[in-house]
C-alpha cells in the first residue's frame, strides 16, 4: 500500500528504535540548530550594545564583539553583513517591542490621560530601567557622525512613533482633549522629557540622581495645564 507524503512525515518525526527510544528525527535536529543559532545571534547582540556603549560605535571592532560574545568573528558574518547591519539590528531587537506597545496604546480608545500613564510607565519601566537607553543614547551621540544610522532609527522608531502620536492627538483635539494643534504639529515635545532623562543619567546621575517618573510626570503635567481629561 502506498504511504502519502504526510503519512510519511508522521513518521520521520515519530520513529521508535527497537528498545522503545524516540529516534531524534531531521526535524528535530534542524529545531535545535535553530535554537542555537538563535541564541547565538542574541549573544553576539548582546555583546555588542556592550562594546557599543563602552567604545562608542567607530571604535567598536567586530574582533571585541566577537570575543565578548565568546564566539569565532566569522560566525558574526553569518548573521550580519557588516557593522552597520549589525549595529541596525541592534536598534530593531532592543526597541521595536516598545515601540510596538506605544503604538498599541495610542491606537486604542483609551483616554488621553490614561495614554500618558502607560507612556510613562513604559518609559521608566522597559527604556530608562534597562540597556535600551543605551541605544537611544547611541543614536543622540554618534547620529550626527554617521548619518545613516540615525536616518534608519528615525525610520524604523521614531517616524512610526510620530505618525503614531499624530493620529492620536488628531482624535484628542476632536474630543476636546487638547486645546489646540500644537502637539499635532510639535509631537517631539512629547519626547523631551524622556530625552533629558537620558542625557542626565548619562552625564549626571553620580552627581544628583533623578527621579524619572517624577520628572517626566511634571512635565506632562505642565504641557496638558488647563486642559479637560488630557491628565
Amino acid at each position: 500500500m502506498a504511504i502519502s507524503p504526510k503519512h510519511r512525515r508522521r513518521k520521520l518525526v515519530h520513529r521508535v528504535g527497537a528498545a522503545g527510544a524516540v529516534i531524534r528525527s531531521p526535524l528535530g535536529a534542524r529545531g535545535a540548530r535553530n535554537a542555537k543559532a538563535a541564541a547565538r545571534r542574541g549573544a553576539i547582540l548582546d555583546a555588542a550594545l556592550a562594546e557599543f556603549s563602552a567604545q562608542g560605535y567607530a571604535a567598536t571592532r567586530l574582533d571585541d564583539v566577537a570575543r565578548r560574545a565568546g564566539v569565532a568573528k566569522g560566525t558574526i558574518y553569518l548573521h550580519f553583513k557588516d557593522k552597520e547591519a549589525l549595529f541596525q539590528e541592534l536598534i530593531l531587537f532592543q526597541l521595536s517591542p516598545v515601540v510596538g506597545t506605544f503604538e498599541a496604546a495610542l491606537a486604542s480608545d483609551l483616554p488621553l490621560a490614561m495614554i500618558v500613564d502607560q507612556a510613562i510607565e513604559v518609559f521608566v519601566r522597559d527604556i530608562y530601567g534597562t540597556h535600551r537607553k543605551q541605544v537611544i543614547r547611541l543614536i543622540i551621540t554618534e547620529g550626527p557622525r554617521f548619518p545613516a544610522l540615525a536616518e534608519f532609527y528615525y525610520r524604523e522608531v521614531l517616524a512610526r512613533i510620530l505618525k503614531a502620536l499624530r493620529a492620536r492627538l488628531t482624535r484628542a483635539l476632536d474630543r476636546g482633549e487638547i486645546a489646540d494643534d500644537t502637539l499635532i504639529r510639535f509631537p517631539q515635545l512629547l519626547g523631551a522629557g524622556a530625552i533629558v532623562a537620558i542625557i542626565w543619567h548619562g552625564l549626571f546621575e553620580r552627581f544628583e540622581p533623578l527621579d524619572v517618573r517624577a520628572m517626566i510626570r511634571a512635565y506632562f503635567d505642565r504641557l496638558f495645564l488647563g486642559v479637560r481629561g488630557a491628565t
